[in-house]
């Protein structure tokens, strides 16, 4: 998985893309009570976050917005006048749709307003109806069958030309034209244990994004398609149960653990066209397990870029395949003090020369490499440097020299918009505001979307000019829910660790805060590896959650330890082979700072945790008298029960690291179990499976260790079903009540 999505989709206080600032007063603080029903009960929710509008960029002078919700369709939009237009009939669509044959008038009328894939240029979408394609062009309001034939069509892609989509059926690689919906076979050996064109739950999961299953790539000029083509057949399969039928569904999937073997990859390019399969070469890596990491084209069509990685990560390669034999050249290779991070493909530039990103120093940043045509790439220079991140690179407009991009500077609580010269010279700030500004660039580099917030704003949706310079309003995003309810403003404080360091905390005191009372604590962490959840950001329905807590008279508590800060891969290297141990650390000095203030009882803290912040508040209570009790949420109770790919990044292989692997494991420290503990899991978890609680639940058992567990059936890693968030959530806020009613006897 990627740096820090070890986490719910839901988590019991909030997921980690939301954990990251409060909800507080947006104005004046209201009277009216939180509770459960007001945030989390279908149907009596309050929309605390507001609606803000979905957009893109069709083109350099046009932007493309829709609304959420369902049944609403795009709408273009002039930059200079800001003039909405429909960018296509919606009912037109359906028609066209409808008086093909076997396609009813419903499934036309719903598939025009559902989820479509459009062409680069956005004047066509492909449809997916009956687990068929079909197209339909704007201008003609024309509609086309592409396919009709058994088996489902997934990961459908147009080329970069329009003419042809690619897709996958039966873990086999597919062209279709869509003039004529001519369809070949470009791969022929997929099979449940072959997968063309299609990635499996380790690399979508851990390589390429949750949720992308998407393994081909179109070259630029449309006449190729490169693929990665995985063997599952090493991999040990894992059966998920679904208990609720009289006869309980079996899930089974391929899933290596940490040690396992991987799936064997390969890199192959084919013809649009179809034809044989020229595969790259790769036997240099065979005895390093290889990964293959990112794939891309450079922009003649005449190369693959692919990076390729040995099984722990301790080093990447950036490669050049030449498309007419596979031959591959190295270009340069990334090493670090610990592992090395994938940090995406070149951005090549018209003069052959090309950025990169690393985080050789201990920050990443972006170097500018010339390409000579043999051999390894030229270091230019390095355009941005410092004790800061490159949070994201938005581009490059190479006519001005310049360089835009995002970084958590100069607060590791924000993020900010940026430009800096190809040199690296003249760094300025285009984002005024405090809080969190994320850019979407248009490709000439002239305009860019913002969607901002901070602390107590919910998103807001902006057009600037390249200077930063504001064009218009997009979406206000005015909630005034949040006016009518009573909460607190969330403090930001800095914390110093034992050693002088420095670590950033948010406090939500209860709105009639007394100091001279003393107040119990409720800490929510996360923990993992960049996974910051102290951030100046709007923190989205969920951080409700936190405001009730605070309401019910118990001070809210959030600390990002030093590795799952904004600060560099530098602040994260410490934990390699340990995990939990570092970061524990900083968690205790954390406790150690709140037990000097007057106002808080230091008898009285409940630590919570979801999937790595699970692991973290098991390994925390059995290894530290610091809480009073604990939420463990779908934790990771023992290393070895991880994918190989997360797991290795941060351990290495169980054979290299077998005491840390063991000293890690909170269900080997059961025993020392303190205090009061909820577990709970979702009985289908794919990602963190149950197995961990059970695991753990039955050490616990053995030391005769006490607990209390809740387990929720057909619920994945990120539960789903509405009614169950709501229990777990009440779930956990009455067992937070009884931990802190009064000290431990």
């Amino acid at each position: 998985m990627t740096t820090g999505s070890l986490r719910p989709a839901v988590a019991l206080a909030c997921a980690i893309g939301l954990a990251c600032g409060a909800a507080a007063l947006h104005g004046q603080s209201g009277q009216k009570p939180l509770s459960l029903d007001v945030i989390y009960t279908p149907g009596a929710q309050v929309n605390f976050s507001g609606f803000t509008q979905q957009t893109a960029w069709l083109d350099d002078d046009t932007y493309l917005v829709r609304q959420p919700g369902g049944g609403r369709a795009w709408q273009k939009v002039n930059v200079a006048t800001g003039t909405a237009s429909p960018l296509y009939d919606v009912a037109a669509m359906a028609n066209a749709l409808a008086a093909l044959p076997g396609v009813s008038r419903e499934a036309a009328a719903a598939a025009a307003r559902g989820s479509l894939e459009f062409n680069d240029t956005h004047t066509a979408a492909l449809v997916t109806m009956a687990s068929d394609l079909f197209y339909f062009e704007f201008a003609s309001e024309r509609a086309v069958r592409l396919t009709n034939k058994e088996g489902a069509e997934e990961l459908a892609t147009f080329s970069p030309n329009g003419r042809t989509v690619a897709f996958v059926r039966d873990h086999n690689l597919f062209a279709v034209d869509v003039a004529g919906a001519r369809e070949r076979a470009l791969t022929a050996d997929g099979s449940k244990d072959i997968f063309n064109g299609q990635l499996d739950w380790l690399y979508q999961e851990e390589v390429y994004g949750r949720g992308n299953f998407q393994g081909f790539w179109w070259s630029p000029d449309s006449s190729r398609v490169a693929f990665l083509r995985l063997d599952e057949r090493p991999v040990p399969e894992y059966t998920v149960t679904d208990h609720i039928p009289y006869r309980p569904e079996l899930e089974v999937t391929d899933y290596p653990k940490a040690g396992d073997p991987n799936p064997l990859v390969r890199l192959g390019i084919v013809a649009a066209d179809g034809g044989a399969v020229t595969w790259t070469d790769a036997n240099r890596y065979a005895s390093a397990e290889p990964l293959i990491v990112e794939v891309s084209w450079t922009p003649d069509s005449r190369y693959v870029e692919h990076q390729v990685q040995d099984r722990e990560q301790t080093w990447l390669d950036m490669n050049l395949a030449d498309v007419s034999n596979g031959r591959t050249r190295t270009l340069l290779r990334e090493t670090t003090k610990a592992w090395v991070n994938n940090l995406g493909s070149p951005v090549w530039l018209k003069d052959g020369s090309f950025l990169w990103l690393s985080e050789r120093t201990g920050f990443k940043h972006l170097y500018r490499y010339r390409d000579r045509g043999t051999g390894e790439a030229t270091l230019v220079g390095a355009v941005t440097s410092g004790r800061w991140d490159v949070k994201t690179f938005h581009g490059v407009d190479e006519a001005k020299g310049l360089v835009y991009f995002s970084s958590p500077e100069p607060s590791a609580l924000d993020l900010q918009v940026y430009r800096i010269g190809l040199d690296g010279s003249n760094r300025t700030r285009l984002s005024k505001s405090a809080g969190t500004h994320q850019a979407r660039f248009n490709d000439a580099r002239t305009r860019y979307i913002d969607r901002w917030s901070d602390v107590t704003t919910p998103t807001q949706v902006r057009l600037h000019g390249a200077d930063g310079g504001e064009i218009r309003v997009i979406d206000a995003n005015a909630v005034t829910a949040l006016s009518e309810y009573r909460q607190s403003r969330p403090e930001f404080v800095q914390v110093k660790t034992r050693d002088g360091g420095s670590m950033d905390a948010m406090m939500i005191k209860p709105p009639d805060f007394n100091p001279s009372r003393r107040y119990p604590v409720y800490q929510f962490t996360y923990a993992g590896p960049g996974a910051s959840q102290v951030l100046n950001s709007w923190g989205g329905q969920s951080q409700m959650f936190y405001q009730l807590i605070a309401q019910s008279g118990v001070v809210v508590w959030v600390l990002d330890n030093r590795s799952a800060s904004q600060r560099g891969v530098e602040a994260q290297w410490p934990v390699y082979g340990r995990l939990g141990e570092y970061e524990l650390q900083d968690l205790e000095d954390g406790i150690s700072w709140l037990k000097q203030q007057p106002y808080i009882d230091p008898s009285r803290i409940v630590l919570s945790g979801w999937s790595y912040g699970g692991f973290m508040t098991a390994y925390a209570i059995t290894h530290s008298t610091s809480w009073s009790a604990g939420v463990v949420g779908a934790p990771v109770s023992d290393w070895r029960d991880y994918d190989s790919v997360y797991t290795e990044r941060l351990m290495k292989l169980p054979k290299n690291n077998p005491d840390g692997y063991r000293r890690t494991a909170p269900r080997f420290a059961a025993d020392r179990l303190r205090g009061k503990m909820l577990l709970i899991h979702g009985t289908t978890d794919d990602n963190v499976h149950m197995q961990n609680s059970v695991q753990f639940a039955y050490e616990l058992q053995r030391a005769g260790k006490q607990f209390e567990m809740m387990f929720y059936a057909k619920q994945r890693h990120g539960f789903s079903d509405p009614l169950l968030i709501k229990h777990v959530h009440q779930l956990e806020y009455d067992f937070v009540m009884r931990a802190v009613a009064a000290p431990p006897s």
